[in-house]
């Protein structure tokens, strides 16, 4: 793969390319990206879904919103640090094509403000339970009707593809989507391959997929554009990732680990003085010893601790992506930035202790419990309805809930599973709350 390829400012939806070079300086095509995400009702919609606590009542806690504000914050740092030693390594891009190290800030803040645009409500359990609703629940008789790729996107339902979804779904009046450039997207795209074959590989890229059958042919355009390398077997869409996504990885991973923790720490779950322990470990190197003795509450000692852990890993990303630049850029880089960091022993502590005491406690429990039977409740409803529309004997309850389902939302498309997907989508950009009003309404609960 090549930088000048990679860094590619055409739009989704465009025909032509566009250049560094012409660009108004005032407002570059990489910020009119940051911009599009960050008004969009889907983004606007995260202030209402789960980070970790679900339906929290602080104002501690973080949402999905300002979890991504600030992974989008972090991710332009890493950027523009990135950015920076690149433009030093191959000077061509400065001087000949006109890239600054800003555009690589800028770049990975859009895709790091975008990551989680996917998700369903009640976080990670919301995907869990689409999953489960169509691989042992009421949606299993689908199976037979379905290809196994497109029986595999429903039963892994991946926040991930849904996003790649979200923005590149063209519909009347606005073709492509959020129209973001294609750099924008490539760094989006953690995990640029279908849902089958599943994990095929240790490679990180292999986790989860990136796209739905319905959106291979926008993905497949992404990839050609950006120069991607193909991988996998013939019968099979899997690529290399865009460089620049391991910086979002790096960007989200740093985020939820440290910040997810102050979380825990600011709630009670997990002791002030146990915890500080892991978060010094991370900074001895940078603490002010002096400084930090003066501050007098659990809050200001967390976020000093938490400021400077967050710079340390960010460096250290820096590092590790620079030094491995190279066969990143062949492909053939296999791990998360910081699974490879000096500091993975203080990482994997932190993370322990979280899943412990903040992912496991009984409120996260209780109300992902219930999560589980508001969505379950929602596919069973909707998905009947939708897939009676398709086969042409409609109830007349079938009727009233079709009504329900926005206009923008097509659900008379050629095939069944297009019909399903669009439920699913339609589902996942629910705010928790509006699932669980949506939910009481169709249980008679709400009038």
């Amino acid at each position: 793969m090549n930088w000048e390829q990679l860094l590619s400012l055409k739009r989704f939806g465009d025909t032509h390319k566009r250049l560094r070079k012409e660009q108004d300086e005032t407002r570059l095509g990489f910020e009119v990206d940051y911009d599009r995400i960050i008004f969009s009702s889907e983004f606007r919609s995260l202030q209402d879904k789960t980070q970790v606590i679900p339906l929290s009542e602080t104002d501690f806690v973080h949402t999905r919103l300002t979890h991504s504000l600030e992974v989008s914050v972090v991710g332009r740092s890493l950027g523009r640090k990135v950015g920076q030693k690149l433009l030093e390594k191959h000077p061509h891009l400065k001087d000949s094509l006109g890239y600054r190290a800003n555009d690589f800030g800028t770049i990975v803040a859009a895709a790091s403000l975008a990551h989680d645009i996917g998700n369903p409500p009640f976080g990670h359990s919301g995907e869990k339970s689409i999953g489960e609703f169509f691989k042992t629940g009421e949606g299993k008789h689908f199976e037979d009707d379905l290809t196994d790729k497109q029986y595999q996107d429903l039963c892994d339902f991946e926040g991930n593809a849904n996003g790649f979804k979200i923005l590149t779904e063209s519909r009347q009046g606005r073709e492509g989507g959020l129209r973001l450039s294609y750099a924008t997207l490539g760094a989006f795209m953690k995990y640029p391959k279908e849902s089958l074959p599943k994990k095929p590989t240790t490679h990180i890229a292999d986790k989860k997929y990136g796209f739905f059958q319905s959106d291979t042919e926008a993905f497949a355009d992404v990839a050609k554009e950006l120069g991607l390398i193909k991988r996998g077997t013939e019968n099979d869409i899997s690529f290399c990732r865009h460089p620049l996504a391991y910086l979002v990885e790096a960007a989200d991973d740093i985020c939820y680990t440290i910040i997810d923790f102050e979380d825990g720490i600011n709630l009670g779950l997990i002791q002030e003085e146990y915890a500080l322990e892991y978060l010094i470990n991370l900074v001895r190197d940078t603490i002010n010893t002096k400084k930090y003795n003066l501050l007098s509450t659990t809050q200001d000692r967390v976020s000093y601790l938490r400021a400077l852990a967050i710079n340390t890993l960010i460096n250290e990303a820096v590092v590790l992506f620079m030094s491995n630049e190279e066969d990143i850029l062949k492909g053939t880089y296999s791990k998360a930035l910081l699974d490879q960091s000096k500091y993975e022993a203080q990482i994997k502590d932190i993370i322990k202790l979280s899943v412990e005491n903040i992912y496991q406690s009984k409120d996260v429990i209780d109300k992902e419990i219930a999560g589980f039977k508001v969505i379950n409740e929602l596919l069973n409803v909707f998905t009947g309805a939708v897939s009676n529309n398709f086969k042409g004997n409609l109830s007349s309850f079938d009727k009233l809930i079709l009504k329900v389902i926005p206009k923008n939302i097509d659900i008379k498309q050629d095939t069944l599973y297009e019909n399903l997907l669009s439920v699913c989508f339609y589902i996942s950009k629910l705010s928790d709350r509006n699932a669980i009003l949506t939910f009481n309404k169709l249980k008679g609960n709400h009038l």
